[in-house]
Protein backbone atom coordinates (compact mmCIF):
# COMPACT_ATOMS: atom_id res chain seq x y z
CA UNK A 1 0.00 0.00 0.00
CA UNK A 2 3.16 2.30 0.87
CA UNK A 3 4.34 1.45 -2.72
CA UNK A 4 1.30 2.38 -4.54
CA UNK A 5 1.19 5.78 -2.74
CA UNK A 6 4.94 6.60 -2.91
CA UNK A 7 4.07 5.85 -7.35
CA UNK A 8 1.12 8.20 -7.28
CA UNK A 9 3.25 11.05 -5.52
CA UNK A 10 6.15 10.76 -8.05
CA UNK A 11 3.74 10.34 -11.14
CA UNK A 12 2.23 13.61 -9.47
CA UNK A 13 5.26 15.13 -9.41
CA UNK A 14 6.66 14.21 -12.75
CA UNK A 15 3.50 15.97 -13.82
CA UNK A 16 3.59 18.99 -12.63
CA UNK A 17 7.14 19.78 -13.05
CA UNK A 18 6.65 18.43 -17.06
CA UNK A 19 4.10 20.87 -16.96
CA UNK A 20 5.87 23.69 -15.29
CA UNK A 21 8.80 23.33 -17.41
CA UNK A 22 6.30 23.61 -20.34
CA UNK A 23 5.15 26.89 -19.03
CA UNK A 24 8.97 27.84 -18.79
CA UNK A 25 9.73 27.14 -22.13
CA UNK A 26 6.28 28.94 -23.77
CA UNK A 27 7.06 31.73 -21.76
CA UNK A 28 10.75 32.11 -22.98
CA UNK A 29 9.68 31.70 -26.78
CA UNK A 30 7.55 34.48 -26.28
CA UNK A 31 9.17 36.77 -24.69
CA UNK A 32 11.69 35.76 -27.32
CA UNK A 33 9.61 36.15 -30.07
CA UNK A 34 8.63 39.54 -28.37
CA UNK A 35 12.04 40.72 -28.16
CA UNK A 36 12.66 39.98 -31.90
CA UNK A 37 9.17 42.17 -33.08
CA UNK A 38 10.60 45.23 -31.15
CA UNK A 39 14.23 44.95 -32.52
CA UNK A 40 15.13 48.40 -34.42
CA UNK A 41 16.32 47.20 -37.60
CA UNK A 42 19.95 49.00 -38.57
CA UNK A 43 20.89 52.42 -39.40
CA UNK A 44 21.97 52.84 -43.05
CA UNK A 45 25.28 53.98 -44.21
CA UNK A 46 25.27 57.85 -45.90
CA UNK A 47 27.14 57.31 -48.98
CA UNK A 48 28.23 61.22 -49.78
CA UNK A 49 29.50 61.74 -53.57
CA UNK A 50 30.55 65.20 -54.14
CA UNK A 51 30.75 67.38 -57.15
CA UNK A 52 33.31 68.47 -59.56
CA UNK A 53 36.02 70.81 -58.47
CA UNK A 54 35.15 69.43 -54.64
CA UNK A 55 36.63 66.99 -52.36
CA UNK A 56 35.19 65.41 -49.27
CA UNK A 57 35.92 68.05 -46.97
CA UNK A 58 32.88 69.95 -48.53
CA UNK A 59 30.66 67.54 -46.74
CA UNK A 60 32.74 68.22 -43.20
CA UNK A 61 29.51 70.01 -41.28
CA UNK A 62 26.91 67.30 -42.59
CA UNK A 63 29.28 64.55 -41.56
CA UNK A 64 29.57 65.48 -38.16
CA UNK A 65 26.00 65.89 -37.60
CA UNK A 66 25.22 62.80 -39.27
CA UNK A 67 27.77 60.80 -37.17
CA UNK A 68 26.54 62.72 -33.96
CA UNK A 69 23.12 61.21 -34.38
CA UNK A 70 24.27 57.82 -34.80
CA UNK A 71 24.74 57.28 -38.35
CA UNK A 72 27.86 55.35 -40.64
CA UNK A 73 29.39 58.09 -43.40
CA UNK A 74 31.30 57.25 -46.25
CA UNK A 75 32.43 60.76 -48.17
CA UNK A 76 34.69 58.80 -50.89
CA UNK A 77 37.18 60.75 -53.00
CA UNK A 78 35.02 61.21 -56.61
CA UNK A 79 37.84 60.63 -59.25
CA UNK A 80 36.38 63.68 -61.60
CA UNK A 81 37.22 61.65 -64.49
CA UNK A 82 34.04 61.31 -66.39
CA UNK A 83 30.49 59.63 -65.43
CA UNK A 84 31.68 55.75 -66.64
CA UNK A 85 35.01 55.94 -64.95
CA UNK A 86 34.08 57.86 -61.79
CA UNK A 87 30.92 55.58 -61.12
CA UNK A 88 33.10 52.54 -62.25
CA UNK A 89 35.27 53.23 -59.07
CA UNK A 90 32.54 54.30 -56.69
CA UNK A 91 30.46 50.85 -57.41
CA UNK A 92 34.10 49.25 -56.34
CA UNK A 93 33.44 51.67 -53.39
CA UNK A 94 29.88 50.21 -52.41
CA UNK A 95 31.30 46.59 -52.36
CA UNK A 96 32.90 47.17 -49.68
CA UNK A 97 29.65 48.23 -47.51
CA UNK A 98 27.64 46.23 -46.04
CA UNK A 99 23.87 46.72 -45.04
CA UNK A 100 21.53 49.44 -46.10
CA UNK A 101 22.60 52.57 -47.99
CA UNK A 102 21.11 55.95 -48.93
CA UNK A 103 23.54 57.68 -51.50
CA UNK A 104 23.69 61.39 -51.60
CA UNK A 105 25.03 63.23 -54.46
CA UNK A 106 25.87 67.05 -54.33
CA UNK A 107 25.95 68.66 -58.11
CA UNK A 108 27.86 66.29 -60.65
CA UNK A 109 27.18 63.86 -57.94
CA UNK A 110 23.81 63.75 -58.09
CA UNK A 111 24.22 61.99 -61.62
CA UNK A 112 26.86 59.47 -60.01
CA UNK A 113 24.09 58.74 -57.83
CA UNK A 114 21.48 58.08 -60.20
CA UNK A 115 24.08 55.72 -62.23
CA UNK A 116 24.59 54.16 -58.87
CA UNK A 117 20.94 53.62 -57.50
CA UNK A 118 20.24 49.86 -58.40
CA UNK A 119 23.02 48.90 -56.61
CA UNK A 120 22.34 46.07 -54.39
CA UNK A 121 21.12 47.77 -50.58
CA UNK A 122 20.46 51.35 -51.40
CA UNK A 123 17.16 52.05 -50.11
CA UNK A 124 17.15 56.10 -50.98
CA UNK A 125 18.38 59.05 -52.97
CA UNK A 126 19.18 62.30 -51.81
CA UNK A 127 20.05 65.06 -54.57
CA UNK A 128 21.45 68.25 -53.08
CA UNK A 129 21.55 71.22 -55.55
CA UNK A 130 22.56 68.06 -58.16
CA UNK A 131 22.02 67.03 -61.50
CA UNK A 132 19.18 64.10 -61.76
CA UNK A 133 19.96 63.01 -65.42
CA UNK A 134 17.78 60.33 -66.91
CA UNK A 135 19.73 57.91 -69.56
CA UNK A 136 21.10 59.46 -72.86
CA UNK A 137 20.85 62.85 -71.38
CA UNK A 138 24.56 65.14 -70.74
CA UNK A 139 25.02 67.39 -68.25
CA UNK A 140 26.12 70.20 -70.03
CA UNK A 141 22.55 69.58 -72.59
CA UNK A 142 20.53 69.66 -69.26
CA UNK A 143 21.95 72.75 -67.54
CA UNK A 144 22.11 75.15 -70.23
CA UNK A 145 18.55 74.19 -70.69
CA UNK A 146 17.13 76.84 -68.43
CA UNK A 147 18.49 80.20 -67.71
CA UNK A 148 19.96 80.65 -64.38
CA UNK A 149 23.59 78.99 -64.42
CA UNK A 150 26.79 80.96 -64.57
CA UNK A 151 28.92 78.18 -64.26
CA UNK A 152 30.45 78.50 -67.92
CA UNK A 153 31.84 81.93 -67.07
CA UNK A 154 33.16 80.54 -63.87
CA UNK A 155 35.45 78.46 -65.19
CA UNK A 156 38.96 78.07 -66.93
CA UNK A 157 40.29 75.30 -68.94
CA UNK A 158 43.41 73.06 -68.20
CA UNK A 159 45.28 71.50 -71.30
CA UNK A 160 47.95 68.95 -70.58
CA UNK A 161 49.01 65.77 -72.63
CA UNK A 162 46.28 63.53 -73.47
CA UNK A 163 43.14 65.49 -72.05
CA UNK A 164 41.35 69.28 -71.01
CA UNK A 165 40.29 69.54 -67.61
CA UNK A 166 38.16 72.63 -66.14
CA UNK A 167 38.53 74.60 -63.26
CA UNK A 168 37.16 77.37 -61.33
CA UNK A 169 38.25 80.84 -61.80
CA UNK A 170 39.05 82.80 -58.71
CA UNK A 171 37.74 86.28 -59.30
CA UNK A 172 33.92 85.44 -59.81
CA UNK A 173 33.81 82.01 -58.15
CA UNK A 174 32.00 83.07 -54.43
CA UNK A 175 29.17 84.93 -56.70
CA UNK A 176 28.60 81.60 -58.60
CA UNK A 177 28.92 79.15 -55.99
CA UNK A 178 29.42 80.68 -52.54
CA UNK A 179 27.31 83.51 -52.60
CA UNK A 180 26.49 83.11 -48.51
CA UNK A 181 29.54 81.48 -47.21
CA UNK A 182 31.96 83.98 -45.48
CA UNK A 183 34.27 85.53 -48.45
CA UNK A 184 37.99 83.11 -46.44
CA UNK A 185 35.81 80.51 -46.57
CA UNK A 186 35.00 80.68 -50.18
CA UNK A 187 38.67 81.40 -51.39
CA UNK A 188 39.83 78.28 -49.24
CA UNK A 189 37.18 76.13 -51.18
CA UNK A 190 38.56 77.50 -54.78
CA UNK A 191 42.49 77.23 -53.40
CA UNK A 192 41.88 73.71 -52.79
CA UNK A 193 39.26 72.84 -55.85
CA UNK A 194 40.32 69.71 -57.91
CA UNK A 195 39.41 70.21 -61.49
CA UNK A 196 37.18 68.10 -63.20
CA UNK A 197 37.39 66.10 -67.12
CA UNK A 198 35.85 68.36 -69.20
CA UNK A 199 34.52 65.70 -71.77
CA UNK A 200 32.07 64.81 -68.20
CA UNK A 201 29.63 67.19 -68.83
CA UNK A 202 29.01 66.01 -72.26
CA UNK A 203 29.12 62.43 -71.97
CA UNK A 204 25.63 60.34 -72.05
CA UNK A 205 24.16 58.92 -69.03
CA UNK A 206 23.67 55.48 -69.29
CA UNK A 207 21.24 54.70 -66.46
CA UNK A 208 18.03 56.38 -64.83
CA UNK A 209 17.58 55.77 -61.24
CA UNK A 210 15.02 53.27 -60.38
CA UNK A 211 11.85 55.05 -60.30
CA UNK A 212 10.63 52.81 -56.92
CA UNK A 213 13.40 54.19 -55.41
CA UNK A 214 12.35 57.11 -52.89
CA UNK A 215 14.14 60.20 -53.83
CA UNK A 216 14.71 63.61 -52.21
CA UNK A 217 15.84 66.77 -53.80
CA UNK A 218 17.51 70.26 -51.90
CA UNK A 219 17.36 73.19 -53.92
CA UNK A 220 18.97 76.31 -53.30
CA UNK A 221 16.91 79.37 -54.97
CA UNK A 222 20.63 81.42 -54.55
CA UNK A 223 22.34 78.73 -56.94
CA UNK A 224 24.30 80.24 -60.13
CA UNK A 225 26.59 76.85 -61.27
CA UNK A 226 23.24 74.74 -61.65
CA UNK A 227 20.12 76.36 -62.60
CA UNK A 228 17.44 76.33 -59.74
CA UNK A 229 14.98 75.63 -62.45
CA UNK A 230 16.51 73.22 -63.91
CA UNK A 231 16.87 71.52 -60.95
CA UNK A 232 13.17 71.87 -60.33
CA UNK A 233 12.86 70.24 -63.42
CA UNK A 234 14.92 67.00 -62.92
CA UNK A 235 13.34 66.63 -59.42
CA UNK A 236 9.79 66.89 -60.03
CA UNK A 237 10.42 64.44 -63.29
CA UNK A 238 12.33 61.74 -60.81
CA UNK A 239 9.44 62.44 -58.63
CA UNK A 240 11.83 63.33 -55.63
CA UNK A 241 10.22 65.28 -52.33
CA UNK A 242 11.81 68.87 -53.15
CA UNK A 243 13.09 70.99 -50.02
CA UNK A 244 13.79 74.50 -51.19
CA UNK A 245 16.55 76.70 -49.84
CA UNK A 246 15.48 80.54 -50.11
CA UNK A 247 18.48 82.39 -51.26
CA UNK A 248 21.30 79.84 -50.55
CA UNK A 249 24.02 78.99 -52.62
CA UNK A 250 25.42 76.28 -54.58
CA UNK A 251 27.32 75.02 -51.15
CA UNK A 252 23.93 74.81 -49.22
CA UNK A 253 25.58 71.70 -47.63
CA UNK A 254 28.71 74.21 -46.07
CA UNK A 255 26.43 77.32 -45.46
CA UNK A 256 23.14 75.21 -43.91
CA UNK A 257 24.14 72.27 -43.15
CA UNK A 258 21.39 71.62 -40.47
CA UNK A 259 18.75 72.05 -43.80
CA UNK A 260 20.70 69.28 -45.80
CA UNK A 261 21.49 66.90 -42.77
CA UNK A 262 17.57 66.55 -41.82
CA UNK A 263 16.77 66.04 -45.22
CA UNK A 264 19.31 63.43 -45.76
CA UNK A 265 18.24 61.60 -42.42
CA UNK A 266 14.63 61.91 -43.64
CA UNK A 267 15.85 59.88 -46.14
CA UNK A 268 17.43 57.38 -43.68
CA UNK A 269 14.05 57.16 -41.61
Amino acid sequence: MNKLIQSVRNLSRTVVLTALGGTLLLAGTTTAQATMGTQTPPKPTIVLLHGAFADGSSWSEVTGRLQRDGYQVVAPAVQLRGIAADTSYLSGVLATIPGPKVLVGHSYGGALVSELAGTEGVKSLVYVNAFIPQAGETLGALNSQFPGSDLGSATTPIAYPGGLDLAIKPDNARAVFAADLPARQASAFVAAQRPVAAAAFGEPIERTAPAALPKYAVVSTGDHAISPAAERFMANRAGARIVEVDGASHLVMLSQPDTVTNVIERAAR
